[in-house]
């Protein structure tokens, strides 16, 4: 079932179209999909738009020329009001919004001049059928670039096909990707994309990951490679083992977590909510002073006023300003391999200034090796043997060191690991434990296994990127001293916490806090989980189908720090963004309430009228979205 909520206000859900009780806004789909679904608000606000428009046309002309009497234009505009503007006069007094203002600007035309078509005098049916026409324009303009907003969602759901080659017993047939099953084997052709996330079974090709990661660069595939649903097979013939299909796949979750992050509400949207709460009631007050001042010249020219000052003052740009950002920004990021949680984490990664990375697996690949081994291979292979029931990746380095080199490694029992302090455990019947110190067999040392994790290529240019942009750096690593310098130096970081404990890393976020930096953490998302819950922003570095989407405010697909330079980047274009559409609408209204008033007319003559009003508040609320999508095209 679809479900139906407010951009303006996403705590309104509803499984059926509609408007919100509280802007009087059109609901739309919480999530896009790629059902061919007919927009019904669209098609109904289109259609009042186009009969309204026909009817409106001789109103206004007839008024200017003075053509056409009173009681036809009565005719002429009455289903323009009451038909065409029915939709405005319901969610108008459904609460105090901004179509509140726009019905009762429409009503006092609209009945003003009904009266005086009876009793004789000036009547203002253009303006009432105009105004109502423009609203409607303004309505389908909207509706149509909203529509736009959720582009980076369908583009993410045209990723994954409808059927894959599933590779049987008794040969291969296409089948239908909702019937896929974990486990299943799927054959990959070139040209073909990748519905399952999975593991290459056979075969070698090249995949293009960049709809997933940003990376335009395809990726080898060998056997034991991950792939991606989404991801599309540039050449080879791979056969892939399913492990997620599905909802499970990570091209879903990040659909959901996109749709999720878009509808979330950045704290810079309070100043339009405030503004919003204040706004309706303040600007009935000052049209009911502006009646009350042109009074004198007549009650059709205070009417006239007052309602240019209800019809301009209409606050869709203004509410607009923020939300409509936001799911741009947000879709945006999804194609460029950072997922966003919230809007409020995208806001804060603007203004940090500090970012701590934990170093292995983030500055550098994630891969130790063994480097050297002080000490004869028994020392190897009694500390491989303890090393088996850990998942640290020294302990899958020294494994592996190990078989490579031939060794038998024996079976431990009543092993113990302490997080950041070792492993200890019986083999043989000797007492085995490896920590930072060195191997120590029955409590005397043993010896000394040295390793190397490589600098991942990308790391220096990132971490020069984000210090052009005054972002101070502090590695984080359980390393020793020693080896932690060694990398730092290369890098240039000059800030290094050494012989961290994981349970430390948190008290190390809330020290930079404590003294009054603005800080992000990057880490795996598991082990860091503390230290990214700390930080006021955390990035989870991911790679294709182990990324930790759950884990903090922020992740990037693809392990890569530069990652993090794209995500400042779009946190700096969507702030930027969102300044200038609050911008907009708040001049907007600020120099057009005050001259629909009448301001200046004792300077220079000057009034608004209720027509070129709300003509320009529908300009506004265009100008508004037109801008937001913009940031579909920003560099990151």
């Amino acid at each position: 079932m679809t479900e139906y909520t407010c951009p303006m206000h996403p705590e309104i859900l509803r499984d059926a179209p509609g408007f919100s009780p509280i802007c009087g806004m059109a609901l739309e789909p919480r999530v896009a999909s790629l059902e061919d679904r007919p927009n019904a608000e669209l098609i109904d606000m289109r259609r009042r738009f186009v009969v309204c428009a026909i009817l409106t046309a001789p109103v206004l002309a007839g008024a200017m020329m003075e053509i056409i009497p009173s009681w036809l234009q009565l005719i002429l505009a009455t289903p323009v009001v009451l038909w065409g503007g029915w939709p405005f006069f319901v969610r108008g007094v459904s609460s105090l919004n901004m179509f509140t203002l726009i019905a009762i600007g429409v009503s006092a035309a609209y009945g003003f001049s009904v009266v005086t078509t009876i009793a004789g005098g000036p009547v203002y049916f253009e303006a009432a059928a105009v105004i109502t026409t423009l609203v409607l324009l303004g309505q389908v303009l909207e509706l149509r670039a909203r529509e736009q907003t959720s582009s980076a969602i369908k583009s993410l759901l045209q990723l994954t096909p409808k059927t894959a080659r599933v590779v049987l017993t008794d040969g291969e047939t296409d089948v239908d990707i909702e019937q896929i099953k974990a486990g299943w084997q799927i054959r990959l052709r070139p040209g073909e994309r990748i519905a399952v996330d999975g593991v290459v079974l056979e075969g070698s090709g090249s995949v293009d990951e960049s709809m997933i990661t940003g990376e335009p660069i395809p990726v080898d595939k060998t056997a034991g490679s991950k792939v991606t649903a989404g991801t599309m097979n540039v050449s080879g013939s791979l056969i892939v083992e399913a492990e997620r299909v599905g909802s499970d796949t990570l091209l879903a979750q990040i659909v959901r977590m996109v749709a999720d992050a878009q509808r979330s509400r950045a704290p810079i949207q309070r100043l339009a909510d405030v503004v919003a709460a204040w706004f309706v009631p303040i600007v009935i007050t000052i049209a009911l002073i502006t009646f009350a001042a042109w009074l004198r010249f007549g009650v059709a020219q205070a009417l006239v006023n007052a309602v240019a000052v209800l019809i301009i003052a209409c606050p869709c740009a203004v509410g607009l300003a923020t939300p409509m950002s936001v799911m741009v920004a947000t879709g945006k990021g999804a194609t460029a391999g950072i997922l966003i949680k919230n809007a409020e984490a995208l806001q804060a990664l603007s203004s940090v200034d500090t970012l701590v990375i934990d170093k292995t697996g983030t500055l550098t690949e994630g891969k130790p090796k063994v480097a050297s081994i002080e000490g004869d291979d028994n020392v190897l292979a009694m500390a491989a043997a303890v090393e088996r029931a850990s998942e640290h990746p020294l302990a899958a380095a020294i494994i592996a060191a190990a078989e490579e080199r031939g060794l038998t490694i024996g079976k431990a029992t009543d092993v113990q690991i302490t997080p950041g302090h070792g492993v200890r455990g019986n083999v043989d019947g000797h007492s085995v434990e490896v920590n930072r110190e060195g191997v120590f067999i029955d409590g005397k040392f043993a010896g000394r296994i040295m390793f190397a994790d490589p600098i991942k290529a990308t790391t220096p240019e990132a971490v020069q990127a984000l210090k052009a942009k005054g972002i101070a750096i502090v590695m984080l690593t359980g390393d020793a001293r020693a080896t932690a310098q060694s990398v730092a130096k290369q890098l240039g970081i000059d800030r290094v916490e050494a012989e961290v404990l994981p349970a430390e890393k948190e008290k190390v976020v809330e020290k930079l806090q404590k003294e009054g930096h603005r800080t992000a953490m990057a880490g795996d998302g598991i082990n860091d989980a503390p230290a990214l819950a700390r930080a006021d922003v955390g990035i989870a570095m991911g790679t294709g189908t182990d990324v930790a989407i759950e884990s903090a405010d922020i992740t990037l697909v693809k392990g890569d720090l530069r990652g993090i330079v794209r995500a400042r980047n779009l946190s700096d274009a969507m702030m930027r963004n969102i300044k200038q559409n609050l911008f907009f609408a708040f001049i907007y209204n600020i120099l057009g309430v005050p001259i629909a008033a009448g301001v200046l007319y004792p300077f220079f003559g000057l009034l608004l009228s209720p027509m070129i009003a709300s003509a320009a508040m529908t300009f506004s609320s265009v100008t508004v979205i037109a801008n937001a999508l913009r940031l579909r095209r920003a560099r990151l």
